[in-house]
C-alpha cells in the first residue's frame, strides 16, 4: 500500500510533460509579463495606427519639420498676399485694408532711412556751415514725419470707422504707422495695390 511506484508507472506522466512542453506557446498570452489594461492596449494600437511618434526624439523631429512647414508658406504668403497663411498679426480685412490704404499713399516716414544716411554723412563732414544744415534737416525731417503721421491716423481711423463699423480695430493704426516707416519696396505683405490706387 505504501510501497514506492514502478518504473513503469512513472515513465508515462515524464512523457506527459514532455509533450505538454513541446506544444506551441498561445500567442495571445505570451509568458513572461503580466496582460496589459484594455485602455493602455488600445491607446497603444492606436498611436501605432496613427502614426503618432512613439519616443521624444521623434516627436521632436516631427514638430522642428511642421514648423518648417509653416514657415515657408507663411514666407510665400508674405511675398503673394495668401490670406490662409499669413501671421496672426497681419490677418483679417481690417488689416488688408490698412495695408492698401498706407501703401496707395506718399509718406514722409518711409523716406526716413535715406534721409537719415544722409544728414548723417553731412553731419561727419568738419565744416561748421554743413553741420549745422544738417542738425536743421535732422529738426525738419523729425517734425514733418510726426505732422504726417498724425494726419494719416486721423484719416485711417475715419475710415476705418465708415468700412468696419463693427469689426473690432484694436492696433489697427499702429500696424498702419509702423508700415509706413518701411520703404515700399522691403514692406511684408507686398504691396499690392500701386500709389494713387483706391483701396
Amino acid at each position: 500500500m505504501f510501497r514506492s511506484r514502478s518504473k513503469e508507472e512513472k515513465a508515462p506522466t515524464g512523457k506527459v510533460t514532455a509533450d505538454l512542453s513541446k506544444q506551441p506557446r498561445d500567442p495571445q498570452a505570451p509568458k513572461g509579463r503580466p496582460t496589459p489594461k484594455r485602455s493602455d492596449a488600445q491607446s497603444q494600437r492606436r498611436r501605432a495606427s496613427s502614426g503618432a511618434p512613439l519616443d521624444r526624439k521623434e516627436a521632436m523631429k516631427r514638430q522642428r519639420e511642421a514648423r518648417r512647414v509653416d514657415m515657408a508658406k507663411q514666407r510665400e504668403a508674405l511675398a503673394s498676399g495668401d490670406e490662409r497663411y499669413l501671421p496672426a498679426r497681419d490677418k483679417g480685412p481690417v488689416r488688408r485694408f490698412v495695408r492698401d490704404y498706407v501703401d496707395s499713399r506718399f509718406c514722409i516716414a518711409e523716406f526716413f532711412l535715406p534721409l537719415a544716411v544722409i544728414i548723417l554723412i553731412l553731419s561727419v563732414i568738419q565744416v561748421q556751415n554743413i553741420q549745422n544744415i544738417s542738425l536743421l534737416l535732422w529738426l525738419i525731417v523729425i517734425v514733418l514725419i510726426v505732422v504726417d503721421s498724425i494726419g494719416l491716423s486721423f484719416r485711417l481711423k475715419k475710415q476705418l470707422n465708415a468700412r468696419f463699423p463693427d469689426t473690432p480695430k484694436r492696433g489697427a493704426v499702429a500696424y498702419g504707422l509702423m508700415r509706413t516707416l518701411q520703404m515700399r519696396r522691403l514692406r511684408l505683405p507686398k504691396p499690392q495695390v500701386k500709389r494713387g490706387e483706391r483701396p
